[in-house]
């Protein structure tokens, strides 16, 4: 307990008990007599000084100053006869002979308190300067070990094997080796961060960040979102139950295609057969079954409202159109005006406005999707092998068999641009991005290139943005996942051979398509669910496999 407390609370103890041992006392300098003797002797009166002016409360306030401060010593005094000599003897080497004034310990404490209030006022160049002083002290002493050095074998270490510029590197100092290490962060990293600048100076956006971190640590809530981008890398995708499981085919799935408003996937077959299934991920039931007789299906489409599903054959120039609404198979037989054969390929306009044919010798045909009417027709140099309509519906891509792409108006059906795929001698697919930004061009060599869809509508020779190479057989599918963060490759002639990209890095997916060491097989079509995160793939063996985002 501290000596002021002591004199306060235990008054009796201090008057009565301790005063009794005067002999063992030490005699108070200040006072100029010890606490028992006699009373020091008032001066004359002819000797007094005049009373100061200011208030008499500033003397009295003095007075019971002093008389506080001689109380706490008397009582310190008491409180030193009890302890032992040793006691005494060490904490007059800690603190220092303040026998006599014990404020000079309490200054002696404060002091390094007091330096640094006063240290805080220095500029900032004194404080660096300080700061580097203290970085600069000697070492007490060197060890001549440190001062070797030692070699750290770079190429029986798997991790630090791949660091290694040339054979020669088999073994690095400790300096170069950590040199290297940095080297391969600031590489990764794509520079030094933030965090790691050593002599970043303090700015006031410094101290707005503190602010706020301060703030938040005053306030709960859920402070913890997910990134709104898709990283790229690797695409936390899993396994789900195939779509057609309760309606088992073993012929090629030729359409797979998700409905745009409900959860609902349709998946079409070379057994003349179409089904639609509600997507669950755990047993997909099926909703409905529509049988064509003599009709293997090349193609089936959702119309854009989803209220009709379109279809077409191998070896027919007969276009089915279900109603779903009313539940009635409609064939529409022939098109005035429409002079092919066989109708096979087709596209539907994201707008549900058109419909776009692709005939024989170079031939485009676009129709009405609400009477089927012919509106006009728009050729090509070549073959068509594939079109599609952009994101806004005002424009349609034909990629024709002379790796060209001819870009159409849709009002005005006038050829607005006409440019070669670059490295293409035989375009196979071509796609656009619902964001309208990317074109999406694949080759019978197999790759694929990415055009920005301005450069494509501007230049001859536009130059893409990336080339993917990552196929070595003919791209025959083509398609942008709804948020333009993934375009899904496929080629129909090898297995296995599908592959996810992402996007804007241009960079493939490295765990797709093997994941828990199920395989694909060759792959005909897929298609991208426009709000659930599924995915669908069909397959030569009439499954149609889904996989969900996780």
């Amino acid at each position: 307990m501290p000596p002021e407390r002591r004199s306060r609370t235990r008054p009796d103890r201090r008057t009565g008990v301790r005063l009794g041992r005067k002999s063992r006392m030490k005699p108070d300098r200040r006072a100029g007599a010890g606490p028992g003797g006699p009373p020091r002797k008032a001066a004359p009166s002819s000797q007094r000084k005049p009373p100061a002016r200011p208030s008499t409360a500033a003397a009295a306030i003095a007075v019971a100053a002093e008389e506080e401060r001689r109380l706490r010593q008397q009582n310190r005094l008491t409180l030193e006869e009890d302890k032992p000599a040793v006691e005494r003897c060490l904490e007059e080497l800690v603190f220092g002979d303040v026998e006599d004034d014990e404020d000079a310990l309490l200054r002696r404490l404060q002091g390094p308190r007091v330096r640094v209030q006063e240290d805080s006022g220095d500029s900032e160049v004194e404080n660096e300067a300080k700061d580097n002083f203290l970085f600069q002290k000697k070492p007490v002493w060197v060890d001549e070990e440190d001062e070797d050095d030692e070699m750290v074998d770079m190429k029986n270490n798997r991790f630090r094997k791949d660091m290694m510029k040339n054979a020669s590197e088999s073994k690095l100092s400790k300096d170069k080796l950590q040199k290297r290490l940095k080297e391969e962060f600031q590489h990764a990293m794509g520079g030094v961060p933030a965090w790691a600048e050593t002599k970043k100076r303090k700015t006031s956006s410094d101290d707005e960040s503190e602010e706020d971190e301060d703030d938040l640590l005053q306030r709960t809530g859920n402070f913890i979102s997910t990134s709104t981008s898709l990283p790229k890398g690797i695409l936390k995708i899993k396994n789900c139950q195939h779509a057609n499981a309760e309606r088992p085919t073993t012929a090629r799935i030729s359409s797979v295609q998700f409905h745009p408003r409900a959860q609902v996937v349709m998946v079409a077959a070379l057994d003349n057969a179409i089904s639609l299934f509600q997507v669950d991920g755990k047993t997909n039931p099926k909703i409905q079954s529509i049988y064509l007789e003599k009709f293997p299906i090349y193609k089936a489409c959702f119309s854009a409202n989803g209220e009709e599903v379109l279809a077409t054959s191998v070896h027919s120039k007969v276009l089915y159109v279900y109603d779903m609404l009313a539940g009635k198979l409609i064939p529409v037989h022939q098109v005035r005006g429409l002079k092919e054969k066989i109708v096979r390929s087709f596209e539907v306009s994201p707008d549900g406005s058109f419909l776009l044919i692709n005939g024989v010798a170079g031939y485009l045909h676009l129709l009405s999707m609400k009477t089927k009417e012919l509106i006009g027709s728009m050729k090509i140099n070549g073959r068509v092998a594939a079109s599609t309509f952009s994101s806004d519906s005002k424009r349609m891509y034909a990629s024709s068999g002379d790796g060209e792409v001819y870009v159409w108006d849709v009002n005005s059906r006038k050829c607005l641009n006409r440019f070669v795929d670059e490295g293409s001698l035989y375009g196979l697919s071509i796609a656009t991005s619902r964001n309208g930004q990317y074109v999406a061009c694949g080759s019978n060599c197999g790759v694929v290139n990415i055009y920005n869809q301005d450069s494509c509508l501007q230049e001859t020779n536009p130059k893409p943005i990336k080339a993917i190479m990552n196929l070595v057989t003919g791209v025959t599918s083509l398609t942008f996942n709804p948020t333009t963060e993934i375009l899904a490759v496929a080629s129909e002639e090898m297995k296995e051979a599908v592959r996810l990209v992402h996007l804007p890095s241009c960079t493939v997916f490295s765990n797709f398509p093997v994941i828990k060491k199920k395989t694909v097989s060759l792959v005909h079509t897929m298609d991208f669910s426009p709000r659930s995160g599924y995915f669908a793939l069909g397959n030569e063996k009439g499954k149609a496999l889904i996989y969900r985002s996780s």
